[in-house]
């Protein structure tokens, strides 16, 4: 019986991703794992496939199926991927999920217009969904979301490290009275970046006297900072999960008339373009959204090249973006 890479996987107890990469010299692997999968390749017999050639003639095409797209994040990072796809001689489609369906129900679009690979940004894909990419032979890859499926390839900001950073923040500036608002509860984005900065909080021994939801949306975090603001325990330090969100923030706090960086400190996550307006000035974290983009399409070529390549995680750091709002 031939042995393959998940027979490899099963005997060190990993993904055929991670057998994938143990045998690539420039992928990022731990090296006492890439050591442990090399000693059980030899003892099972088995040597990963030859690479196929890469199609030279005719151009792919790319869907890219985002949600959200009021949110200025995607468009920027739309035109960011069109500039890196016709770089490298591939064609891009855009679908859009229309608001309150699920991206289940535009994938159809993307299986029934014949694409050769697919990007999901600002939403999740079901299992049976991603299957039937799988069966189809179709790349997939989340962008700037990660979900429970192992098998599923992600590239992401490292949002659990911006929260943490964003809590050092409000706690180098003194605040005492912190509070959280965070986005649509069951994302990625959402949860990871909420996770480090309460983590952090509490590892200084501090911890949060507020905590909303603003869904990712200008009102709805508008409605929840001013009915925060309107109470007697007025927080001196905020940290919004997205920018839309800290720059509602900022305009209901100046509308009860504090002062934004004096009276409360304010960061968001993003750096849209909006964040560098002189009416905002808003600190936050700056995603390096071309190297997302370009490790996104960079990762569906290597599935072009390596099919058995799955559950492929590309995380990147991002960075703090000092502005007077905190």
């Amino acid at each position: 019986m031939k042995i393959t890479a998940k027979d490899v996987a099963e005997r060190c107890e990993t993904s055929t991703a991670a057998v994938s990469r143990a045998f690539r010299a420039q992928a990022t692997i731990n090296p006492a794992l890439r050591a442990k999968i090399l000693a059980a390749a030899r003892d099972l017999g088995y040597a990963p496939p030859a690479k196929r050639p890469q199609r030279t003639q005719g151009r792919r095409t790319i869907s890219i199926v985002v949600g959200g797209i009021i949110n200025p994040f995607y468009p920027n990072a739309l035109e960011l991927f069109a500039k890196e796809l016709s770089a490298r001689n591939h064609n891009m489609l855009v679908h859009i999920v229309p608001q309150g369906e699920t991206v289940d129900s535009t994938m159809s679009q993307v299986l029934r217009s014949g694409s050769d690979a697919a990007i999901i940004a600002s939403a999740n894909l079901s299992s049976e969904l991603a299957n039937q990419c799988r069966n189809r032979g179709m790349p997939v890859v989340l962008f700037n979301r990660v979900q429970a499926d192992a098998a599923t390839n992600a590239v992401c900001a490292d949002n659990y490290n911006g929260g943490l950073l964003a809590a050092r923040r409000l706690l180098s500036r003194d605040c005492a009275a912190i509070g959280f608002l965070g986005g649509t509860r069951d994302t990625s984005t959402h949860l990871e970046r909420r996770r480090g900065f309460l983590d952090e909080l509490e590892r200084q021994g501090a911890g949060v006297m507020f905590e909303g939801a603003g869904e990712y949306d200008y009102n709805v975090a508008f409605s929840a900072v001013s009915s925060l603001l309107e109470g007697r325990n007025l927080p001196d330090g905020l940290f919004c999960a997205n920018d839309i969100m800290a720059i509602a923030a900022i305009d209901a706090a100046r509308r009860v008339g504090m002062s934004v960086g004096k009276d409360i400190a304010i960061l968001g996550f993003d750096d849209v373009p909006m964040a560098a307006w002189t009416a905002y000035q808003l600190t936050t974290f700056r995603q390096r959204v071309g190297q997302m983009v370009s490790d996104t399409i960079g990762l569906i070529e290597e599935v072009w090249q390596e099919p058995e390549t799955e559950g492929a995680l590309r995380m990147v750091r991002c960075g703090l973006v000092e502005r007077a709002s905190g």
